[in-house]
């Protein structure tokens, strides 16, 4: 088998040391959508939580909490809030959203509008 060039090993060596940097530095991986493509992806997103309204709202809030990481910050930030809010509103006895906290989601909702026109 031939011996590979020091030019190639080199240019391996570089390539995963900038692999690893990327993934270590948080780059790698972790791909956020622009706004435009974070409101498109809210327009078509079809969930629909089951079961009672305890189960609907933890259902509601674990479903922000896998999609605000993956939306622009502009739209991840207030989904992030709004799945604080309903983590809170599945905990309570009635598992649902209290007037307080339909105020709070209403306010995250109209910074997502902000964007998402």
């Amino acid at each position: 088998m031939p011996k590979p060039s020091a030019g190639v090993v080199r240019s391996v060596v570089v390539a995963a040391a900038l692999a690893a940097s990327l993934l270590l530095s948080g780059c790698g991986g972790s791909q956020t959508m622009d706004v435009a493509a974070s409101c498109a992806f809210l327009n078509e997103d079809t969930f629909k939580p089951e079961g009672n309204q305890q189960q609907q709202s933890k259902q509601i809030a674990e479903h922000y909490h896998q999609i605000a990481g993956k939306l622009a910050p502009e739209i991840g930030n207030p989904i992030k809030e709004m799945a604080a809010i309903m983590d809170e509103a599945a905990a309570s006895s009635l598992g649902a959203a209290t007037q307080d906290q339909q105020e709070k989601l209403k306010v995250q909702f109209n910074k997502i509008g902000e964007y998402c026109k």
